[in-house]
C-alpha cells in the first residue's frame, strides 16, 4: 500500500507548531516544473494518469516531488481524481493548491484543469524565488477573482498557506467575512503601513487598528484604487511593486479558417442544388458521372 510521502522540510515556516511549514526551494522549482509539464501536454488529449506517469520519470529525484506524484498518481488511478491525495499531503501540497484541483476536478467542468495547472505554475515559481507574504496573498487572491471561484473556501485555503503566520492567517479569516462588504481596496489600505503612518501623524491612538501587514507603497496603491475595480488594483501592484500576475487562458482565434470553410460548403450547397434542379425537370443522366472514368470504374462492356 502507497503511504502519504513526508517530506524533511529544511526551511523554517510559522512559529505555530500545528501549521505546516514551508518546503525547501528546490521542491518548488520541481513543482513548478510538473504543472509546467502537465499544463503543456494536457492539449494532447492524453488522460492525466499517462501525462503523470511520463512527467514524473523526468522530475529531480534527490527531492521529494517524486514520490508525492506517485501517490497521486495510485490515487488517480483507483479513484480518478487526485484532489483526495493533496489533501492526505497537506505537509506537501499547501490547502491552495489542492482546492485549485478541487475545484479543476469538479464534475460542472467550470474551472479548466489547463487554467489551474497554470496557477499552480506560477504560483510554485513564484515561491521558489523571493516570495513574499503580500505579493502571495495579491495572486492567490486575484485568482479567486478573476476565475470566480468562491471566496469562501478559497481565502479559507489561503489562510492555511504556510507562509502566513498566524497573525496573517487571522486578518485573511477576518476579511473572508467582509469581502463583499467593505472595498478591497480599503481592507488592503488600512492593513497597510501607509495607514498607520497617517494615523499617527493624525495624532490618532493606534489601538483597535491593523494589524499592518502591507508595507507604504502597497497602502499608497490601495488608497489610490478605492472604489474602483479590484483588478485595476493587482494591475497597479504588479507594475509598480514587481507582484507575480496570474495567468490567463489564451482564446485560440480560428478566424482565417471560417471563409475557406464556408467556401467549400457553398461549392456543396450549389453542387446539390443544381442535381436537384436537374431531378425536377425531368431525370438527371447519371451516365456523365462516370463516362470520364469509366476506364477507371473497370465497367465491362455490354455485347448487343
Amino acid at each position: 500500500m502507497t503511504t502519504a510521502p513526508n517530506p524533511e522540510n529544511r526551511r523554517s515556516g510559522t512559529s505555530d507548531p500545528n501549521r505546516p511549514t514551508p518546503l525547501d526551494r528546490t521542491e518548488y522549482v520541481e513543482q513548478g516544473y510538473l504543472f509546467q509539464l502537465l499544463k503543456e501536454r494536457i492539449g494532447e488529449q492524453l488522460p492525466m494518469q499517462e501525462l503523470l506517469e511520463q512527467a514524473r520519470l523526468e522530475l529531480l529525484a534527490t527531492t521529494n516531488l517524486p514520490i508525492a506524484a506517485e501517490y497521486l498518481l495510485t490515487e488517480l488511478k483507483h479513484s480518478g481524481v487526485m484532489a483526495p491525495a493533496m489533501h492526505r499531503m497537506s505537509h506537501y501540497f499547501n490547502a491552495f493548491q489542492t482546492y485549485l484541483i478541487e475545484e479543476a476536478e469538479h464534475e460542472t467542468g467550470r474551472f479548466a484543469t489547463e487554467t489551474a495547472l497554470h496557477i499552480l505554475e506560477a504560483d510554485a515559481k513564484y515561491r521558489a524565488g523571493d516570495a513574499k507574504p503580500a505579493g502571495l496573498f495579491l495572486f492567490q487572491f486575484e485568482a479567486l477573482c478573476r476565475n470566480r471561484l468562491n471566496y469562501d473556501k478559497g481565502l479559507t485555503a489561503i489562510s492555511q498557506d504556510p507562509i502566513y503566520d498566524a497573525t496573517w492567517a487571522k486578518w485573511i479569516l477576518m476579511i473572508r467575512a467582509q469581502v463583499g462588504l467593505i472595498d478591497f481596496a480599503d481592507l488592503l489600505f488600512f492593513a497597510s503601513e501607509d495607514y498607520r503612518k497617517r494615523l499617527v501623524e493624525a495624532g490618532q491612538t493606534l489601538e483597535g487598528k491593523g494589524p499592518f501587514l502591507f508595507g507604504e507603497k502597497e497602502g499608497r496603491i490601495a488608497f489610490g484604487n478605492r472604489r474602483k475595480e479590484p483588478l485595476y488594483l493587482f494591475a497597479a501592484m504588479q507594475r509598480h511593486l514587481g507582484y507575480p500576475a496570474v495567468p490567463r487562458h489564451k482564446i485560440v482565434k480560428r478566424d482565417h479558417e471560417i471563409i475557406p470553410q464556408l467556401a467549400r460548403r457553398i461549392e456543396r450547397l450549389e453542387t446539390r442544388i443544381k442535381m436537384f434542379e436537374e431531378e425536377q425537370r425531368g431525370g438527371m443522366d447519371i451516365t456523365r458521372f462516370y463516362e470520364k472514368n469509366k476506364a477507371k470504374l473497370n465497367i465491362p462492356e455490354v455485347e448487343e
